[in-house]
């Protein structure tokens, strides 16, 4: 056994190799932390994981929210009757001609910082509120995105109200599903007078599958924080991955329930307009039905229709085009099941439909000044909204063959706060800026060409399809024969006609479901009901910890030489856990030992570290970066208790970690006693 206490760690590793040992590090590298550092136990050839089939809470509904960067909603199914999914009531307030199956993701707290409303009450009250009155009051619009883009996320960040003010995010983001939750309990009391306690509902929170572990951590609190659900049931509340729950949905549907963008009619542009998903599948369809196998697999797996027409290992990506980003998810069919693999870590980027926001607001300070839009935000918040309301009702009108104009409604104050400020009107501006694709109305509107609208969608658009096609090129994605179009942004005839034209071509199935805008909701209730229907996932990232190696000679730098009580070490060594890209099964487990180096230690924490790539050799490696801890809450041992084939006074403590899930789980038990130790990571203390 190999230790080196007088160097300050307080955890050991066990093991039958004489190659590993702690991590005493030289001043200046990284380390395990002073007060009570870790290191494992494990011999130096990492064991192979071992796979353990997840155990299953009973729950009587499962209730998902939605939590978009835009709109937001909730929806539910009852235990007793699994695939009736069932929506939220409809919203009151609401913009003409749009559903209202959800609410904008909008917050409205009082001066004193007190919650008042969300979603269309909270804007449409902000909307009518006094200017000089609304400066005081607290709105937050599409802050989601700020979790992601947060650097160094912790639960002290700071979100920025429309009015500058600042509020823990963690509060913000609490107050937000606190109003779900209190409504979809509502909505359930009143459905089911007879459902049990609170206890018996499992929470579904939907995250893009680009967040990395602090940002769904984050929410994990903020759940904890809005009373979902408590830290001693954190089994109640599962984190969805948002175009997983997409895909865990579409396997769902029939043919007339889809609309294929290849078989669109020339000059279409609309949907609805699009003839379903039909007579390409037919001859498929029908040879299948021939098959025992098949049928049996119909029946078996529940899939839908389309699902039915794929063989075995059929490969489809899903692109999930929401407010703040895209989402990308490469799956493959599994039978006879209908289990889903993942082949490629999921991927995506800030290319969501607020970008055809920003670039309309870009617009806006070309034609009026940069410095203006911003005094104008600041001194007239609740005007700028309307503003921005305008402007999505007809980013939603929006067409490749659309003819008109787009004409976008100025708020009053708009137009007297520029007159003030600049001592001349609109109209001037706009005939004296460089744009001359926006036009003076004289019912006091902007007009926009469509071309310049669907300019306005440029950037946006083409991140995106560059995105699909960079994944499409990637040797773990051929063979795909479908690309799911969903979310929100999907709905986008702009972007629908845009992929289409792109990746048409390729012999690549676009395909978006009728109700798109809800496919995500609607898939993580199915997800709540079945959280193993995704088998295996890969991991984005390589984690591990930093270990002793003994020194060799030629394979080892000299910088890292290490020499204590005669014996040399090499230090850093970064010791993987899983490696990125690496297919990791649901339930298979990463096993390690720890054992404290004193007595009466009460908590052992190790570091963990992670990087991109998956040859990093050295803790101190380029890219590789201290993400987190890995925390043991140990009970005192009883007096004499010893761990087998272990000094007298030592203890080892065996750490299960799970990297197949949506979030890293990890479990643990006192060797000595077979009982469960308190183990967690922590990825927001960093």
């Amino acid at each position: 056994m190999l230790a080196v206490p007088e160097m300050g760690l307080q955890g050991l590793y066990i093991g039958s190799s004489p190659e590993r040992s702690p991590v005493p590090s030289p001043p200046g590298s990284p380390r395990t932390q002073e007060s009570c550092g870790i290191a494992p136990l494990t011999p130096s050839q990492s064991p192979k994981p071992e796979a353990r089939a997840p155990q299953q809470a009973s729950f009587s509904v499962v209730v998902a929210i939605d939590f978009g960067t835009t709109s937001s909603g909730y929806a539910f199914s009852f235990a007793s009757d699994p695939e009736a999914i069932h929506m939220m009531r409809k919203w009151e307030g609401g913009d003409p001609g749009v559903a209202h199956q959800k609410t904008p993701t909008c917050l409205l707290l009082t001066p004193e910082g007190a919650f008042h409303s969300f979603g269309y009450t909270a804007r449409d009250y902000y909307h009518d509120l006094d200017p000089e009155e609304a400066r005081d009051w607290l709105y937050f619009e599409k802050f989601k995105m700020k979790i992601h883009s947060a650097i160094d996320l912790t639960l002290k960040t700071q979100l920025e109200a429309v009015n500058g003010k600042k509020m823990p995010a963690l509060e913000v983001f609490a107050h937000a599903l606190r109003f779900f939750r209190e409504h979809a309990l509502q909505e359930l009391r009143e459905q089911s007078p007879s459902l049990p306690g609170k206890d018996t509902v499992r929470w579904v929170l939907t995250v893009p599958a680009i967040w990395k572990q602090p940002a769904k951590q984050f929410m994990r609190e903020a759940a904890y924080l809005a009373g979902l659900v408590s830290r001693e049931n954190a089994e109640q509340l599962l984190i969805a991955l948002e175009p997983e729950a997409a895909s865990v949905y579409c396997r769902k549907l029939r043919l007339h329930q889809l609309l294929d963008l290849s078989s669109r009619a020339p000059g279409g542009g609309r949907l609805g307009e699009r003839r379903s998903i039909d007579s390409s599948f037919r001859q498929a369809r029908e040879q299948l039905r021939r098959s025992r196998h098949s049928r049996t697999f119909l029946v078996e797996s529940g899939v839908g229709e389309l699902w039915a027409e794929m063989q075995a290992g059929d490969r489809y990506v899903v692109a999930d085009c929401g407010g703040g980003t895209v989402d990308l998810t490469v799956h493959q069919l599994e039978q006879p099941h209908g289990t889903l693999k993942e082949l490629y870590k999921a991927s995506g980027g800030p290319y969501g439909a607020v970008g055809v926001d920003l670039a309309f607001e870009q617009l806006l300070c070309r034609i009026f000044g940069e410095d203006f839009i911003a005094t104008f935000k600041r001194q007239r918040p609740a005007a700028w909204v309307d503003l921005t309301i305008a402007f999505e009702a007809r980013k939603r009108t929006a067409g490749p063959h659309r003819a008109g104009a787009l004409n976008i409604s100025l708020p009053f104050s708009f137009i007297d706060f520029y007159r003030k400020q600049r001592g001349h009107n609109v109209e001037t501006a706009l005939r004296r800026s460089s744009v001359n694709f926006v036009k003076w109305s004289s019912q006091g509107m902007l007009r926009m060409s469509c071309e310049a609208m669907n300019e306005l969608f440029q950037p946006t658009v083409s991140g995106i399809i560059q995105h699909i096609e960079a994944l499409l090129a990637r040797p773990e994605v051929q063979g795909v024969k479908l690309l799911f179009l969903v979310g929100g942004f999907a709905e986008s005839a702009v972007l629908q006609h845009a992929v289409q034209a792109a990746l048409g071509a390729r012999g690549l199935r676009v395909v978006v479901p009728h109700d798109v805008g809800l496919t995500i909701l609607k898939g993580a209730v199915l997800f709540g009901q079945a959280p193993g229907v995704v088998r295996v996932r890969r991991s984005p990232l390589t984690y591990g910890v930093g270990v002793l190696n003994r020194f060799v000679p030629g394979r080892h730098p000299p910088e890292k030489l290490l020499v204590r009580d005669g014996r040399r070490w090499c230090t850093d060594v970064f010791e993987r856990f899983v490696a990125a890209e690496q297919s990791v099964a649901l339930g298979e487990e990463v096993r390690r030992s720890y054992c404290p180096a004193r007595p009466g230690q009460r908590r052992v924490l190790i570091n963990l570290y992670c990087c991109a790539a998956e040859d990093a050799r050295f803790i101190t490696d380029p890219g590789v970066r201290k993400c987190g801890a890995l925390s043991l809450e140990l009970e005192p041992a009883d007096r004499g208790q010893d761990t087998a084939g272990a000094p007298p006074g030592r203890r080892e403590i065996r750490a299960a970690m799970q990297f197949g899930d949506t979030e890293i789980k990890v479990t643990a038990i006192d060797v000595s006693t077979n009982r469960s130790v308190r183990a967690s990571i922590d990825f927001l203390s960093n």
